[in-house]
């Protein structure tokens, strides 16, 4: 019985987030909740390994002029 009424909740909640803010805004909002996988602060941390703080900031600087693309 839980199962069947968690079932109802979700989509009528994914039917209510669909029409509220269309497809690609529903799918938007979820993956906010996405955890992802990997170690983000070991591989931030192998990454950047050995740079300076004006390395760093010039690869930043350098990423600006594409629009924030990596």
């Amino acid at each position: 019985m839980m199962n069947s009424n968690l079932n109802s909740i979700q989509e009528e909640g994914f039917r209510l987030l669909v029409n509220g803010l269309g497809t690609a805004g529903a799918v938007n909002f979820l993956r906010q909740f996405d955890s992802g996988s990997g170690n983000y602060t070991e591989e931030r941390t192998k990454l950047l390994e050995g740079a300076t703080i004006d390395e760093i900031a010039a690869r930043i600087q350098s990423r600006k002029g594409l629009g924030g693309k990596l």
